[in-house]
């Protein structure tokens, strides 16, 4: 169980905003004394660069950077062999793109994905596209943006060597088939790739288990710093995969007529100088969280959103536009009022909340709408604050939200 009221109290911007209602947690989260701490320890106590050290605070880093890839190979149920940090998720995907261009793909190949994706999880599959006539396709969904299993068996062909799909939707929080979509694609040789951006900070995700070619996630959606990301990939695919960029300390030696040799997986990923203070408070963050559980945390996070959307659904107001999914953000709009207003509207009553398309311009498809108002929630954010979001949202018209500006 979690104790939200004892939780909060490690969040130095929820003791220093005491009136804030942040449900912007999808955009990104806020973040603990602990890992504030971790940041500032490497830059006030042992500030120095990584792999290239030979004196004790260089050694110290050493140890807190690499041991990081342990903390989250400990999150995934993975080697840290298997841990790449990137500077996020959609470095990490662009990482997995390059790297299946250049060995793994062809002309004609079939890369299947969704409609509800990310711009991290489909720009990437567009360029391959466009320079490499590489062939997108879409699974089928229904308007809340769940995959019908049934359905999707049947966009499966020779052709489709990989399938690239969010675990959680970050506009509608559709859970997808990830398990059972993994399956598949090994069934025709195809690679399945996850963006977990939206699922590693609230729920437990076994890559054993579930069997997935790779994941990316972000660390500062899951109470970590800004400017790292995680890729998990299988070693051997890590192994035979080129890296986007070249440079110090991912090379193991290189000569003047141009050869070179590359590190093993994961450090040839990893060119130049990394975020090291990031990456520690990442690994900070990490701990935190699984101190708490992702199992309670997930739980929590289910009961409070199932609150919420009872209370919302009162509104006559407000149309939602995903009332039957049982987990993620409530995604909705004021009737009548162009979302950022409204948006604008719950600004000034100090609630903070995303509107627009949510860097998921292909999601219109599906709603019928290309912009709307995006509450998510994180296990810090209480009942208190959704009845009071609840009580600002049934004030929005069209006359309130154009009042704020005059």
């Amino acid at each position: 169980m979690i104790d939200v009221q004892t939780i909060r109290q490690d969040f130095p911007m929820l003791k220093n905003n005491p009136d804030l209602i942040y449900f912007d947690n999808g955009a990104t989260t806020l973040k603990p004394q602990c890992v504030i701490d971790a940041v500032t320890s490497f830059y006030t106590h042992h500030t120095s660069n990584v792999h290239r050290g030979d004196y004790a605070i260089a050694a110290k880093n050493d140890a807190l950077y690499d041991g990081a890839r342990r903390s989250f190979a400990k999150l995934l149920n993975c080697s840290p062999k298997e841990i790449v940090f990137t500077h996020n998720a959609s470095a990490s995907m662009n990482q997995i793109a390059y790297g299946l261009a250049h060995g793994f793909l062809k002309k004609g190949d079939v890369i299947l994905t969704t409609e509800a994706e990310h711009a991290s999880d489909l720009l990437p599959w567009y360029r391959l596209q466009e320079e490499f006539g590489i062939e997108i396709r879409y699974l089928p969904m229904d308007n809340q943006a769940n995959v019908d299993l049934e359905a999707a068996k049947k966009c499966f062909t020779p052709e489709v060597k990989a399938v690239a799909a969010a675990m959680v939707t970050n506009v509608l929080g559709s859970i997808l088939p990830i398990r059972e979509l993994t399956q598949l694609a090994h069934e025709y040789g195809a690679l399945m790739i996850v963006d977990g951006a939206q699922a590693v900070p609230h729920m437990k995700v076994d890559v054993q288990e579930i069997g997935m070619d790779f994941l990316v996630f972000s660390a500062h959606k899951m109470c970590g710093p800004d400017g790292v990301g995680i890729l998990y990939g299988k070693y051997d695919l890590l192994e035979r995969m080129e890296p986007v960029f070249m440079g110090g300390d991912m090379n193991a030696r290189f000569q003047k007529a141009g050869t070179y040799e590359l590190k093993h997986a994961p450090g040839k990923f990893e060119a130049g100088t990394p975020n090291i203070e990031g990456v520690i408070g990442a690994a900070a963050g990490c701990e935190y969280l699984m101190k708490i559980g992702l199992d309670n945390i997930h739980a929590y996070e289910k009961e409070l959103r199932a609150y919420f959307l009872e209370q919302m659904s009162r509104l006559s107001n407000i149309e939602i536009y995903n009332p039957d999914n049982e987990y993620g953000p409530i995604t909705f709009n004021a009737k009548g009022v162009f979302s950022q207003d409204a948006a604008g509207y719950l600004a000034s009553r100090n609630i903070a909340v995303r509107s627009g398309n949510h860097c998921a311009k292909v999601l219109h498809e599906i709603l019928g709408t290309d912009s709307t108002i995006r509450a998510s929630f994180y296990f810090y954010n209480t009942a208190e604050e959704v009845d009071r979001f609840v009580k600002a949202a049934a004030d929005i018209t069209l006359e309130n939200a154009i009042s704020i500006f005059f």
